[in-house]
């Protein structure tokens, strides 16, 4: 799964990364060592046939929903069963978007029953992009709220130790394709071959924790499995 991952890119970083211009980027929140659902972040999307930069909140709520408290459970989507579930089957069709993540943090339960934070990220130091779905909700005013989960999938068996699931890194070959695609046939578990992985602190569980120590490596005494 992916219930906590940093973003902490600076605008000009993520507009050369992602090929978008000045005119194409829209205010987004300040850079974030920490994102948990219901926080704005930084996404990709298509709009009017352009690559655009915008912000939306992490927790997708469907058009229909009575409440958009409903966004702070639907901040993942399963990859084997989105095209199915009523929340996220209008969004695989026709709202896909790109998450920009420095990398996401996962937790394994140790032999003392305790949990130690890992943070996985690429291993050329660019980051990683997640497939998202994303969501326009109305209110009674007619304000839009908009809103995006991100897609997971079967761990790779190198993460296996660390989680049985794992968000989808998209990489940046099929970054262009994903965001046009009607459904999610071309998406695939992520491929562990360009990852690395690191013990951190466990302040990253405290929500209001941010900074760049909280990426920062950490003695342990169990290390992870390499690969």
């Amino acid at each position: 799964m992916c219930g906590r991952y940093a973003s902490a890119r600076s605008v000009d970083d993520l507009a050369s990364t992602f090929g978008i211009s000045g005119d194409d980027i829209d205010p987004l929140p300040r850079p974030d060592w920490n994102v948990a659902p219901t926080k704005d972040a930084a996404v990709v999307v298509r709009r009017h046939d352009r690559t655009v930069l915008t912000a939306m909140r992490w927790g997708l709520v469907p058009s229909w929903a009575d409440d958009p408290s409903v966004g702070s459970r639907m901040f993942n989507a399963r990859l084997e069963t989105a095209a199915e579930k009523p929340a996220f089957r209008e969004a695989v069709k026709a709202r896909h978007c790109l998450v920009p993540a420095d990398g996401w943090f996962e937790w394994q339960v140790m032999p003392d029953g305790s949990r130690q934070p890992y943070f996985v990220t690429g291993a050329d130091d660019r980051g990683v992009a997640f497939a998202g779905l994303w969501e326009h909700w109305r209110d009674a005013d007619g304000d839009v709220l908009r809103t995006m989960t991100i897609l997971t999938g079967p761990a790779p068996g190198e993460l296996q130790w660390l989680h049985h699931r794992a968000p989808i890194v998209v990489p940046s070959d099929a970054w262009a394709d994903w965001l046009v695609a009607d459904d999610v046939a071309a998406l695939t578990p992520t491929d562990p071959r360009n990852l690395v992985t690191w013990p951190v602190s466990t302040r990253v569980g405290d929500v209001q924790a941010n900074g760049p120590e909280l990426v920062a490596p950490q003695e342990v005494d169990t290390q992870p499995p390499l690969f």
